[in-house]
């Protein structure tokens, strides 16, 4: 098949790239080439995509169009400009205008889709993404798939919400690692490695359609105890009450001075519980979480710096810790 990868260079992108040349395919990346370089046996056209041209060195037929894109004026314009057999988007979860239903799934409402080309900030990532849905449906129907990615995960993550709890198990800052007191709150993890190769694999088989492309669901606590696993860490846990945690400024779900993947806002349960079944009927299959998590640590051991993107600093950790003991 011809591929084409608007992007290519980063790292969702990236990795599908990097599986269709690993299956054979004739892949071509379209990016600015600044998050680095395409993988290799791949082939890069430079362009930005804020440009109206930016399409114009893509020209021909191509069988399968990748597309990771955020801006609805992106979206548009490739939509618009390129001749492709399938057209398959990654979207997002946060599509949805109500994430407080365990177990939905794709029939849920949608928010409203953002008016404009572009976001003005990351509070309009969700309407974007509607925005953007909407541009692929109405370009190429049955010829599209929309995968609304949940949490991705694995080597890579610059986001540190996979990496986190895998690295603070390895590097504890004394005997024990400082959890959220909540077992049973729900994780989703998908490996952005499972994601790339289920989509190319449903551009290989012409699958189409809308899809939750989410990992499994996990309690916490077994997702804590597979981090723990991974890193062959001998740290207990020191459980701490959402409440508490929330009385002293450490944050949900990423971020700074945050426990990541910890959702406790009721307004969010559904978020990191979806169904997922359709995407599962449809051939998506997920590695042991062990083996993400493993993979994602030996990539952490790589940085210059921890945390990155969210968790808690050593300091932050020992402190908290104290006060909880003196509570």
């Amino acid at each position: 098949m011809r591929i084409l990868v608007l992007g290519g260079t980063a790292w969702l992108g990236g990795a599908i790239a990097t599986e269709a040349v690993e299956r054979g395919h004739d892949v071509a990346c379209l990016a600015r080439g600044e998050s680095g370089g395409v993988p290799a046996g791949a082939r890069l056209m430079r362009a930005d995509r804020d440009r109206p041209d930016a399409c114009a060195e893509a020209r021909g037929r191509w069988d399968a169009v990748f597309d990771v894109a955020r801006q609805p004026g992106h979206v548009r314009g490739a939509v618009a400009a390129l001749d492709a057999g399938r057209y398959l988007f990654v979207s997002t979860g946060n599509v949805y205008a109500e994430t407080r239903t365990p177990h939905g799934d794709e029939s849920l409402p949608l928010l409203p889709p953002l008016e404009g080309d572009r976001m003005a900030s990351m509070g309009d990532y969700g309407p974007a993404k509607v925005a953007c849905e909407a541009a692929v449906l109405g370009a190429f129907g049955d010829r599209a798939l929309i995968a609304r990615a949940g949490l991705i995960g694995g080597p890579g993550d610059a986001s540190g919400r996979s990496g986190y709890w895998p690295w603070r198990f390895a590097h504890p800052t004394g005997d024990a690692v400082l959890v959220p007191d909540a077992p049973q709150r729900s994780t989703e993890l998908i490996d952005v490695r499972d994601l790339a190769a289920w989509l190319v694999r449903c551009a290989e088989d012409g699958t189409a359609g809308v899809f939750d492309a989410v990992g499994l669901e996990v309690p916490l606590a077994e997702h804590l105890a597979a981090a723990g696993r991974a890193a062959d860490s001998s740290a207990a846990v020191v459980a701490a009450p959402e409440g508490w945690l929330a009385a002293q400024g450490v944050v949900e779900w990423a971020g700074p001075r945050s426990l990541p993947l910890w959702l406790a806002d009721p307004d969010w349960l559904g978020f990191t519980s979806r169904s997922g079944e359709r995407a599962r009927a449809a051939g998506l299959a997920h590695r042991p979480l062990d083996a993400t998590l493993r993979d994602v640590l030996a990539w952490e051991e790589t940085r210059p710096e921890h945390p990155h993107g969210a968790g808690l600093a050593d300091e932050e950790e020992r402190e908290l810790r104290r006060l909880l003991a003196g509570a």
